[in-house]
């Protein structure tokens, strides 16, 4: 028997039987679409998380006293921790040898900005920066200037914006030199940022910048500052992170043998960190989807015995014309390998298809797993191959006579 003739059979059997099929079918697309849906989840939040943590600059790590992705014990652990105050910064500052920028930042959330009788929603973010900290934060100006140590010095009252709120206050444009008001507090526009897009779901460009200074003298002085550093070179990234983090230690007077009471990051290791909290993700999944597999595969071979059963007379004629054992045996493992691809191929799409609706919730690009969807495909090829082969040897091993007197 030719190959195409095989599966041509194998559809035609399928076909005959559509409603025992479409029920056989619904394990494996269950089980499919279980592990596709989740995986394609998960690679749109990996693509949004990657993007929203890419904050930084190249070459380039922050500092602060929280943790960003940390577990409970941890976090507990670091609110106890003191706050990176101005002089700890200024001194890491000042004594870096292997930094090309140190930022310095605070921020407050929640913020209203007037322009007029425009106003935006109260979800803006405010930082006080030095003017290092706008190339550590790998923002760009669009139009206008920058913050320039004049600003700091002074602790004058401009503000550069963020493109959203630009768009919401400016529609029309015109932003630099205009006045906008922040808590009662007038400062005038210097400049608009270039847009970053979406950031971990949300908007990377719904902030605005004034001199850290001017920041201080408004919102309080102790406050809980982050430091960026960009280092000189990538060759000199480590040794600038092990430099910055040992002028810490000696500004907070941390004893030798102890640990470190302030967090070091980078866009790298937050990632790394995501990606090692989703693969133990991705393996659950997989696991209990595997076992859900599995029982449609038992549901496969029941069906296939059936099959075997109603067509004996079938496989006695077939064998009476001189069909092999080989023949046989093919023609039903190939009909449960299709009638498993079959689903297989109906669970990748809906897996794919559901596993996107986050992307458009969150309005971030689609994604598309094709390293699972091949490995899901190839999954349940496999599956068939295993619960087919019994019930094909039983079909194989039948005997012509006694076949061709089964009513």
């Amino acid at each position: 028997m030719q190959f195409g003739e095989i599966i041509k059979i194998a559809f035609n059997a399928i076909r005959a039987h559509k409603l025992r099929s479409t029920l056989t079918l619904l394990g494996v697309v269950v089980g499919v679409f279980s592990i596709i849906g989740v995986m394609t989840s998960v690679a749109v939040l990996q693509n949004s998380i990657e993007g929203g943590l890419s904050m930084l600059g190249t070459h380039t790590f922050q500092i602060q006293r929280m943790p960003i992705m940390a577990g409970r014990r941890e976090w507990l652990k670091a609110l106890k921790w003191k706050v990176i105050d101005l002089e700890q910064a200024e001194e890491v500052r000042d004594r870096m040898t292997l930094a090309q920028y140190v930022g310095i930042e605070a921020w407050e959330g929640g913020r209203v900005i007037q322009a007029g009788s425009r106003k935006t929603n109260p979800n803006v973010s405010l930082a006080g920066e030095n003017p290092e900290g706008l190339p550590t934060n790998n923002w760009n100006v669009r139009e206008g200037r920058a913050l320039n140590s004049d600003d700091l010095r002074y602790s004058t009252r401009v503000a550069v914006l963020g493109d959203e709120v630009t768009r919401k206050i400016f529609p029309r444009g015109g932003a630099v030199g205009s006045y906008v008001k922040i808590d009662n507090t007038r400062y005038m526009v210097v400049g608009v940022f270039e847009p970053k897009g979406a950031a971990l779901g949300g908007s990377g460009d719904n902030f605005v910048v004034v001199p850290l200074t001017t920041f201080m003298e408004l919102y309080g002085r102790n406050r809980d500052l982050h430091i960026m550093i960009k280092a000189k070179s990538g060759d000199v990234y480590d040794e600038c992170v092990e430099e910055a983090r040992m002028i810490l230690r000696t500004a907070r007077k941390v004893p030798p043998g102890k640990e470190d009471d302030f967090s070091i990051f980078s866009n790298n290791s937050l990632i790394e960190t995501f990606n090692e909290f989703t693969k133990y993700v991705k393996l659950g999944v997989g696991f209990i989807s595997f076992i859900a597999l599995l029982a449609a595969g038992v549901g496969i071979m029941n069906i296939m015995l059936v099959s075997v059963t109603e067509r004996t007379k079938e496989i006695g004629l077939r064998k009476s014309v001189g069909a092999r054992k080989l023949n046989i045996l093919s023609q039903f493992v190939t009909e449960a390998i299709v009638l498993c691809q079959i689903g297989g191929i109906v669970g990748i799409g809906l897996g794919v298809l559901g596993g996107n609706l986050a992307a458009i919730a969150i309005s971030v690009p689609p994604a598309f797993p094709l390293d699972w969807a091949l490995i899901g495909f190839v999954l349940c090829g496999f599956i068939g191959v295993v619960f087919g082969v019994y019930p094909a040897w039983k079909a194989a091993n039948l005997d012509p006579i006694e076949a061709l007197r089964y009513e």
